[in-house]
């Protein structure tokens, strides 16, 4: 029999084209002992096997999906499927080459009706337990069929502006209940079928959405953008959920181990408490900095602090860790060689050569011609900054300077700059739907979000000038205006 699914014990970092890069990580970081919570890979021979398939997820790769699925349930004690004490699970993409936010990720999966009841038992904890049967309804309902995410998003809206609540984290129980049976209805009236309450049949549906997602437009768009090869296709991880919206002692952040912007050598990275991974990805909520994270946490910190030092001195390269931390106890979810602007290429490159990490021509090797037309970017001089007419403030994510018209909408800024004019995305917060909008504009700006979110990091990749968290701008993107 071919093997398709590997154990996170049984690979490593030099796994990437087979396990994809997140998996090769996750194996890794496994393999050095990092608390990274359990979980197996399903490997790019099984997506290749799907798509030659016509589509079809073969029983004998969910079959051998199954008997993994076991091996994480004793290492866990919990049981996949259980009402009682249910084992939850992070289905996630894993290319070989990174792709940041390109395709599908669904998580807290196997919550139901009745294992929701089952988890606040356990828990003793109703609010972070409902909450995360909330967010799965909406994840499952965008990626698994198709139901926009803004229609969830606007039944929450309604919920807080109801109540006067100005975060998420002020819905109660009872609101949260209520919310559920909105988000299920939504589901019914959008996928014409109620939401599935086997969690058997959510894993299988939300594995064969991961493999479709290789073919996605935006996908397809940064493939071509990034020359990677299509012919890849990607790896599913499934892992053991670790739950950072449990309470003021809990959160989840990302961090890189030098600034992705300037290459200086000082950790960089934000977080958000009481809050899952999404959330900061996404920039709905503006984060914290990550030095802020010492007085609410200060063991969880420090920790995380000795483990950006171990992964860079082992991948001998700057990383981009996404981390949650449960009730203070840490976890690593992923790391990879971080993203970073050319001026931010060049510096760490040099530190590292500096610090007797690499050797001189392995530095050469690292900075990517393409990137060398980044360092003569425009930048505002000082003496400018001094004279102009400052009207909002924003978060640098990525330097540079821009000028051009305003577009509220992706597809439209696509279409002026095809016919040769300068553009400027103005977005709430930019999603992996905007990736062809975001590589025609000369620069981005956001009102919500941080120095890691989707639009920072996928700016700096592609050398853009990008503000983020741009809160004292009112942008309407159904108005296209903004204040």
């Amino acid at each position: 029999m071919r093997k398709f699914v590997y154990q996170f014990n049984e690979g490593s970092k030099d796994m990437k084209v087979l396990l994809g890069g997140k998996g090769a990580n996750l194996a890794e970081m496994t393999k050095i002992g990092l608390p990274v919570p359990p979980g197996f890979t399903i490997g790019t021979d099984a997506c290749k096997d799907y798509n030659d398939n016509e589509q079809t997820l073969s029983e004998e790769i969910f079959d051998e999906v199954l008997a993994h699925l076991k091996l994480l349930e004793e290492k866990t004690g919990k049981q996949f499927g259980s009402n009682e004490n249910p084992l939850l699970v992070s289905v996630r993409s894993g290319a070989p080459v990174s792709m940041p936010g390109m395709m599908d990720t669904i998580l807290n999966l196997g919550l139901n009706d009745k294992a929701v009841q089952g988890m606040i038992h356990q828990t003793k904890d109703p609010r972070s337990s409902l909450d995360s049967y909330r967010r799965f309804i909406q994840m499952f309902g965008d990626v698994v069929r198709g139901i926009p995410s803004y229609k969830f998003e606007e039944a929450l809206s309604l919920i807080k502006k109801q109540k006067g609540y100005a975060q998420d984290t002020e819905l109660t129980p009872d609101d949260l209940e209520k919310l559920i049976t909105t988000y299920q209805g939504l589901y019914l009236e959008n996928g014409s079928e109620p939401f599935p309450q086997d969690p058997l049949t959510q894993l299988r549906l939300a594995v064969q959405s991961v493999f479709d997602s290789w073919m996605n437009p935006r996908a397809v768009v940064y493939r071509r953008l990034n020359d990677i090869d299509p012919n890849f296709g990607t790896a599913v991880n499934i892992q053991a959920m670790v739950f950072g919206n449990t309470g003021n002692k809990s959160g989840t952040g990302i961090l890189f181990t030098r600034n992705p912007s300037t290459g200086e050598k000082s950790v960089f990275g934000e977080f958000l408490i009481n809050a899952q991974g999404e959330d900061v990805v996404a920039g709905i909520r503006t984060p914290e900095d990550i030095s802020k994270l010492e007085s609410h946490m200060p063991d969880a910190y420090h920790e995380l602090l000795e483990t950006c030092e171990l992964l860079e001195n082992h991948y001998l390269d700057m990383q981009d860790i996404e981390f949650t931390i449960e009730k203070e106890k840490l976890f690593v979810l992923q790391t990879r060689n971080g993203k970073r602007t050319a001026q931010a290429s060049v510096q760490v490159a040099v530190d590292l050569v500096h610090e007797g990490k690499i050797s001189r021509s392995e530095a050469i090797e690292r900075i990517d011609t393409k990137q060398i037309d980044q360092l003569l970017h425009p930048t505002f001089e000082k003496k400018a900054l001094e004279k102009g007419e400052v009207i909002a403030t924003g978060l640098p994510a990525s330097p540079g300077a821009a000028f051009g018209k305003i577009y509220f909408d992706a597809s439209e800024a696509v279409a002026a700059a095809d016919l040769g004019q300068k553009v400027i995305l103005v977005r709430n917060e930019t999603s992996p739907e905007d990736i062809e909008g975001m590589a025609k504009s000369e620069a981005i700006l956001t009102a919500h979000g941080g120095m890691t979110s989707h639009a920072a990091v996928v700016a700096r990749g592609m050398g853009k000038c990008c503000v983020a968290g741009c809160s004292e701008i009112d942008i309407n993107e159904k108005r296209k205006n903004a204040f």
